[in-house]
């Protein structure tokens, strides 16, 4: 056993580690929620790692990513995510796809590999084609829902997208997947209800070191949990 992981086969055991070992997962989206969701995963020995994100780190992300530094500035975020796991990890496998997804491009992917899909996309027609492809081939999906404009991150939970109330993101998706037959949805979501940021900057949404953050360490233990029941 690796000595970085002595702490955590203390609660998970020697089994749990090897179990998440030979897991592999998808992060659809590196930003606030999602390079949260792959430190964790990473930190806690999830050996395969797939990152997927056309962005480029920007000052605007200093608040509240944790690849975004002055030194990053320009980078690629799925790069700077994959060096970043290299250096807590270097025998995780990370690939990285530099690209924005949409359903255009599902064919590149082969949904049916993955243990695990994890959305933390920004764009609704991007996050149902993720959740349609997870259900075509019966593998657990996960969807962020809303983290801007908030800041409670004691509101998050995780739960199903037929529970949720509050968050105009939510109601879309939940809309758009009982058109679909989607009968279930895990997802995180918070019962915050958004802060109103003024018409001028309406379409940008205001953002905190706290909050994404707490979305996607929540998403996390979600999927370390599911991935070590299944």
């Amino acid at each position: 056993m690796k000595e970085e992981y002595a702490r955590t086969q203390l609660l998970l055991g020697e089994k749990g580690i090897n179990c998440l070992k030979n897991k592999k997962v998808i992060i659809f989206g590196v930003g606030g929620v999602g390079s949260y969701v792959a430190e964790s995963l990473a930190r806690t020995g999830v050996g395969m790692i797939d990152l997927v994100d056309d962005d480029d780190v920007s000052l605007s992300n200093i608040n509240r990513q944790i690849i975004a530094l002055h030194s990053t500035v320009g980078l690629k975020k799925v790069d700077v995510m994959a060096d970043r796991i290299a250096d807590i990890n270097p025998d995780i496998k990370v690939c990285r796809y530099p690209i924005f997804y949409l359903p255009e491009i599902k064919d590149q992917f082969d949904f049916s590999s993955y243990d695990y899909m994890i959305d933390c996309c920004d764009t609704v027609k991007a996050k149902l084609s993720i959740i349609e492809e997870a259900y075509s081939v019966n593998k657990p999906v996960i969807s962020a829902m809303g983290a801007g404009n908030k800041l409670h991150p004691e509101l998050f939970e995780i739960t199903d997208i037929y529970k949720t109330c509050y968050d105009p993101l939510s109601k879309v998706i939940r809309t758009e997947c009982r058109k679909r037959g989607i009968k279930k949805l895990k997802v995180c979501f918070s019962r915050e209800q958004p802060i109103k940021i003024s018409s001028a900057h309406q379409r940008i949404p205001g953002s905190i070191s706290f909050v994404p953050s707490s979305a996607g360490l929540l998403i996390a233990s979600a999927v370390i949990n599911d991935l070590l029941s299944a």
